[in-house]
């Protein structure tokens, strides 16, 4: 029987699209293929998660306290929202991460609901074993989100039509790529995704 299956969707806040503090190169061209895949999710009665940053105003991942990183996704900030045009259905969960001050948290695993509760918690409660991914950035949280899940256990499937890189060096996100591919992660369009569901 085939694990009951999430999608992920990282990062897509405003800072990381085009005018954010942090923006990845045609960021935004995200939005519409994972709107596609919430619909698909939607239809089939399946959960839909959504990570963001959340960062204090004051942090050391911002260069402005020796972080490595302009500030962005500042708690309740306009740059800290989802872009505006990604339908998120009403039912979708939030995770939060980066929170602390001291804390980088590039995994969407590091962070909480509300509630207060982990991704993995969630995952479990609802009983899922596959997650599909997609979001920003392919070189970071997308990455390090991916890869996290594989070391939890799951499934996880990445959606090449719905990721972008930051790519602070050229190559960065291929690297990802790679990487994420030789931990067992294929690779699958949004259109192709339907058959996993």
């Amino acid at each position: 029987m085939k694990p009951k299956a999430a999608l992920l969707i990282v990062d897509v806040q405003n800072d990381f699209c085009p005018g954010g503090t942090l923006a990845v190169p045609d960021g935004d061209r995200v939005v519409e293929p994972l709107n596609r895949a919430i619909g698909s999710f939607v239809s089939a009665g399946l959960p839909v998660v959504a990570s963001r940053d959340w960062h204090p105003a004051r942090t050391s991942h911002f260069n402005t306290f020796g972080g490595p990183w302009p500030p962005h996704c500042v708690q309740g900030s306009p740059g800290a929202g989802f872009h505006s045009a990604l339908s998120l259905p009403p039912a979708t969960v939030i995770i939060s991460k980066g929170s602390e001050p001291d804390s980088d948290s590039y995994s969407a695993f590091d962070g909480r609901t509300a509630d207060g509760e982990t991704l993995a918690e969630v995952l479990a409660a609802l009983q899922v074993g596959h997650l599909v991914v997609g979001g920003l950035a392919t070189d970071y949280c997308v990455r390090s989100s991916s890869l996290d899940a594989i070391r939890a256990g799951l499934r996880v499937t990445l959606l090449s039509d719905a990721i972008a890189g930051v790519e602070i060096s050229a190559g960065d996100s291929d690297r990802a790529l790679e990487e994420m591919e030789r931990a067992g992660i294929p690779l699958c369009t949004v259109e192709d995704m339907t058959c996993l569901l």
